[in-house]
């Protein structure tokens, strides 16, 4: 809304009108960006079964519109946005991450990485927290919020924001999440063995020599600091303010109800997960629409051959002139058309089999049956787009879980990894011809994995739905949730409990070595008194 006062009248109206069926009230805080475009399709779900939504937005939103028929917006203002929403500041990232990623190998350049990423990182959080104040303070806001009496809190947990506005409100909690300020979601509130399950910005897959286990250890060492040191300080800050106690974020975040997790297991390796976590991979999922006419006939025009799609997601369209005519040059080479969503300048050496876009609709074109293969940075809205739709995938990872995502894609068998840094003309034309050729494994694996998707009692989107409507209905899912981190450390691994075995096992050995010497000094006083 245009300001506070027609919100609060929005927000006092919506309050007093009967609620239609079983539709609840949800309050909705989610991550602007790619976040957003799934947390979007949530509410178009919790929509379409009648609940009233609001949603908490930065004045500075860049993809959180102000105005939808699906919700109703509350405006927080915010002197500085996060710098993840400028896609100037995100191509300075991308290109200062790729000169980095050239060194790759080198102590140097592990360190000038996690410095890179935390320097990044931090900026973020910190903008963040300071937006928490301004809702806390704002206590008109936060008044109305709670008359209004919402059901639970939905919110993505990437950056905790909504974690704590939901403590603060008292309402039941559900994630919709894959990150969180720690790394992987998985990591905060399931076993993670890391003989076993790579952590983020490893590269590993779940089978690891020595060596890789060695590293995945030291590469989770380093969230571990991150969380510590970076990432949990500005909120914590705010615990420490408004909460007070033993409350951290991290006891909040483990306290949710619900994990709507952004995975599931034809993506994800296999894991340790725990009752309240609900694998949702591929809920953006759906049937293709007929192309623009424009698009149908070049992809018709392509034959037999078929049809190559890239695009780099929307904050990294355009890498650079020279890896740009790298790429448009290996096009070139192919039989192949290519639709290419590219923003920056046009290629030199563009082929004229290749057709450049401003926007393409992705899911439509990875679904038509003339699509071959898909070009991607490795997102993971894209990937369960390629896997609903049964498409190979070529992967240009650039930043964040990028390359983890595209790891796991060729762990299964249907994708091939292209390091950026490296890649010339002709490794990359190889590759895309490995990816279409018709007897290399790529597509039958791609294959066997969509039907694996599909194979399912629920609907992912339903799946979700329902478990929302769970928490709704019973105010909360408290018997799903583990107690187990409420214990310290120590006794999380009962090194208690071995330190008491330990040292009774000790005390026995003791009293039995005492024990022995004193039997065996009698005998020889015994033997000896004899022989006098």
């Amino acid at each position: 809304m245009g300001s506070y006062s027609t919100v609060a009248f929005f927000l006092l109206f919506s309050a007093s009108l009967p609620s239609s069926g079983d539709g609840g009230k949800v309050l909705v805080y989610p991550v602007d960006g790619s976040h957003w475009i799934n947390m979007k399709i949530l509410l178009e779900a919790l929509h379409s079964q009648g609940h009233q939504i609001t949603v908490l937005r930065s004045s500075t939103s860049w993809y959180v519109s102000e105005f939808s028929p699906l919700y109703t917006s509350i405006t927080v203002p915010q002197e500085q946005s996060q710098n993840i929403e400028s896609q100037e500041f995100m191509n300075t990232f991308l290109k200062r991450s790729l000169e980095i990623r050239q060194k790759r190998g080198s102590m140097w350049a592990f360190f000038e990485f996690y410095r890179h990423l935390f320097n990044l990182i931090g900026e973020n959080h910190q903008t963040v927290a300071k937006l928490v104040v301004t809702i806390f303070e704002n206590k008109t806001l936060i008044r109305e919020l709670k008359e209004t009496g919402y059901d639970l809190v939905l919110t993505d947990p990437a950056f905790p924001a909504g974690v704590l506005v939901a403590h603060y409100l008292k309402l039941p909690l559900v994630f919709n999440v894959r990150w969180l300020f720690t790394g992987e979601a998985h990591f905060a509130i399931a076993p993670s063995p890391l003989s076993y399950v790579p952590a983020l910005f490893s590269y590993y897959s779940d089978k690891m020599d020595f060596f890789q286990r060695a590293s995945n250890i030291i590469y989770q060492g380093m969230l571990v600091y991150m969380y510590h040191y970076v990432s949990n300080p500005p909120y914590q800050a705010l615990c420490d303010r408004y909460f007070g106690g033993n409350i951290s974020t991290m006891s909040l975040i483990q306290e949710t109800d619900i994990w709507l997790m952004r995975v599931d297991f034809t993506f994800e390796f296999p894991r340790p997960t725990m009752p309240n976590v609900v694998y949702i991979g591929g809920f953006q999922g759906k049937p293709s629409k007929p192309l623009p006419s424009d698009l149908e006939d070049f992809v018709q025009s392509s034959g037999e051959h078929g049809v190559i799609v890239m695009t780099l997601g929307t904050l990294l369209s355009d890498l650079g002139p020279e890896v740009s005519e790298t790429i448009a040059s290996a096009f070139a080479n192919l039989p192949q058309k290519v639709l290419w969503r590219h923003l920056g300048k046009r290629p030199a050496t563009l082929g004229n089999n290749t057709m450049l876009v401003d926007w393409l609709p992705q899911n439509d074109i990875l679904g038509h049956p003339k699509t071959r293969a898909f070009v991607t940075h490795g997102g993971t809205n894209g990937l369960y787009e390629a896997i609903y739709h049964a498409v190979p995938v070529l992967g240009i990872p650039l930043i964040f879980d990028q390359y983890d995502n595209i790891v796991r894609m060729k762990a299964r068998g249907v994708a091939e990894i292209v390091e950026v840094t490296t890649m010339d003309v002709e490794s990359l034309t190889r590759a895309l011809k490995n990816i279409v050729d018709p007897e290399k494994p790529y597509k039958q694996n791609m294959i066997k994995l969509s039907q694996l998707h599909h194979d399912k009692p629920i609907k992912p989107i339903d799946n979700a739905v329902f478990w929302i409507e769970y928490v709704m209905r019973h105010k909360g899912a408290a018997h799903l949730r583990t107690e187990s981190f409420k214990l310290p450390w120590y006794a999380y691994y009962c090194l208690d409990v071995m330190a008491v075995f330990v040292a009774c096992g000790l005390l026995i050995i003791v009293l039995i070595c005492v024990f022995c010497r004193c039997l065996i000094k009698s005998l020889i006083r015994t033997k000896k008194s004899k022989l006098e």
